[in-house]
C-alpha cells in the first residue's frame, strides 16, 4: 500500500476519530472553564484581596520581583477543570454501575446445556 492509503486507513479508524473529537471538545471545555475562572470565580474570591492590595487584576500580584498572579490563575483554572472532570467521571461511573446491576444475568452456556440435558432425561 502507498503511504497515503496507509495514512487514510489509520486516520479513519474509530479510535483516532474518537480521540480527535475528545481533543476538540476538551479544548472548548477548557476555554469555558478558563472563562469561568477568569471572569467569575477569580473576581468573586479574590476581589477583596486585590482591593486591599490596591490591584486591579490578578496578573499584577507580585512577591518581591516575582509576578505570580498569572500562575495563581492557572492553578485555580486547573483545579476547576480537574474538579468538573472528576464529578463527570464519577457520575458516569455511577450510571454504568446502575446499568450493570439492572441487567439480569442469564444462565451460562454450560448451565443452559445442563438444563437441556436435565429436561431430556426427565422426558425419558
Amino acid at each position: 500500500m502507498s503511504f497515503i492509503k496507509d495514512f487514510k486507513s489509520f486516520a479513519m479508524k474509530g479510535n483516532v476519530m474518537d480521540l480527535a473529537v475528545a481533543v476538540i471538545i476538551g479544548v472548548a471545555f477548557g476555554a469555558i472553564v478558563s472563562s469561568l475562572v477568569t471572569d467569575i470565580i477569580t473576581p468573586l474570591i479574590l476581589s477583596p484581596v486585590l482591593d486591599r492590595l490596591g490591584l486591579k487584576d490578578i496578573a499584577e500580584l507580585k512577591w518581591g520581583a516575582v509576578t505570580y498572579g498569572k500562575f495563581l490563575a492557572a492553578v485555580i483554572n486547573f483545579l476547576a477543570i480537574a474538579l468538573v472532570i472528576f464529578i463527570m467521571v464519577r457520575a458516569i461511573s455511577k450510571l454504568q454501575k446502575k446499568e450493570e446491576a439492572a441487567a439480569p444475568a442469564g444462565p451460562s452456556s454450560t448451565d443452559q446445556l445442563l438444563m437441556e440435558i436435565r429436561d431430556e432425561l426427565k422426558k425419558k
